[in-house]
């Protein structure tokens, strides 16, 4: 077993019926991912890359095959269960940012503590977007905000609950060339000070800011790879505000 194992996923596969047609979109995935790697799992359209972060992070379930989380297997968990362990454990990061709407920065990273059975405490929301550099945005609405900040926010969010792990589906994909190089310096900092990441995208580019690479086609992972030279984001900063 790998040392410090947070995932193990055992031959998962996935179906989906419409009207009587069977697709399997995962054919028999298996995979293991330490604590505090980052990795990267790319492929084209349709290949399956999100359906398998989306099984990762506890948003679906696996139609067969064994999901072994910190060496529990939560393959068979009821939906309140995931729900749990995906609000105590996880922080996602979308393409779309999901914010609320014409909502300070502050109300947004606070969010998931709301859903959260730990005690409630503001320092840990203002930390987190410190974290990211947007303090004095704190007030700011979202709809106030640049794309670039708007996902900085999003960072903030998935951290406030300090996860054993974070998914990032895409997070440069509606960011300019510098705002995605902000994004993906922030995450190879947070991967520095030990957070898990797992980045889902298509570009080959944003994969190698990773360590590892995994290819995924046609529901089935073709490559998993050790990044010799990743690429390191740099950007002129000043997150000390």
């Amino acid at each position: 077993m790998t040392k410090n194992l947070l995932i193990k996923l055992e031959k998962i596969e996935k179906d989906y019926t419409n009207e009587e047609v069977v697709t399997r979109v995962l054919k028999g995935v298996n995979l293991e991912i330490a604590q505090g790697e980052f990795v990267a799992v790319m492929g084209p359209s349709g290949s399956g890359k999100s359906t398998l972060m989306h099984i990762l992070g506890f948003l679906d379930k696996p139609t067969a095959g064994r999901y072994l989380f910190k060496g529990k297997d939560v393959s068979n968990l009821a939906d309140d269960e995931l729900a749990e362990i995906r609000n105590e454990e996880v922080g996602f990061i979308f393409q779309a940012f999901n914010l609320l709407q014409r909502t300070s920065v502050y109300d947004n990273v606070k969010l998931p503590l709301t859903y959260s059975s730990k005690k409630f405490d503001k320092n840990k929301v203002t930390s987190a977007i410190k974290s990211v550099g947007l303090y004095h945005r704190l007030n700011n609405l979202s709809n106030q905000l640049s794309g670039g900040e708007k996902q900085r926010v999003a960072i903030a969010r998935a951290l406030v609950n300090d996860p054993s792990i974070i998914f990032a589906d895409e997070p440069t994909g509606n960011l300019d060339s510098k705002s995605g190089k902000q994004i993906m310096e922030i995450l190879q900092d947070l991967n520095e000070d030990g957070k898990t990441i797992i980045l889902v995208t298509h570009e080959k580019y944003t994969a190698e800011h990773a360590r590892r690479i995994i290819k995924i086609v046609d529901g089935e992972i073709v490559d998993d790879y050790q990044v010799k030279e990743r690429l390191i984001a740099k950007f002129e900063k000043d997150l000390t505000k």
